[in-house]
């Protein structure tokens, strides 16, 4: 499989550079930035839209304002780890809105969740009632985090 990054220009790589902080720039101050004309730099946008290298643009949420400051880190272990039990739980897993990211881990456990929630109390209602429950799993370990040193949501 080629490396999708050997297709990306040093004008391409700026670009994401700059996007990844600041999304809402528009075309004529990235085109300025880069030292490019603001059509070109459509152009690229465009391209890398099309192609998938940019996903998406979103807001990025204050967690305190909106009442999400907590976070816990979920070891997950399943009971079974047959290709259908894995897929009953990642599908099921995205149905579970305080979980913000779910990866598959080849460690001693199966699965990592970061989950974001209001408190403790909540953390514990959303543990008990949902993460418990979801397909196949065997045992959770929970880690709570006391401060986010570096976050790039």
């Amino acid at each position: 499989m080629p490396n999708a990054s050997a297709d990306l220009d040093r004008f391409d790589q700026a670009i994401l550079r700059i996007l990844a902080t600041e999304g809402r720039i528009s075309a004529a101050d990235l085109a300025r930035r880069i030292g490019l004309s603001k059509s070109p730099v459509q152009a690229r946008l465009k391209r890398l839209e099309e192609t998938g290298v940019i996903a998406g643009y979103r807001a990025i949420l204050d967690p305190v304002k909106t009442g999400q400051a907590h976070v816990a880190f979920v070891e997950v272990r399943l009971s079974d780890t047959r290709e259908a039990a894995l897929q009953a739980f990642n599908r099921a897993v995205v149905m579970v809105p305080e979980i913000e990211q779910c990866h598959m881990i080849a460690s001693r456990f199966d699965y990592l969740l970061k989950v974001r929630t209001a408190d403790i109390a909540d953390y514990r209602r959303v543990l008990a009632e949902r993460i418990s429950a979801l397909p196949h799993v065997a045992q959770t370990s929970t880690y709570v985090a006391m401060e986010a040193v570096k976050d790039s949501a």
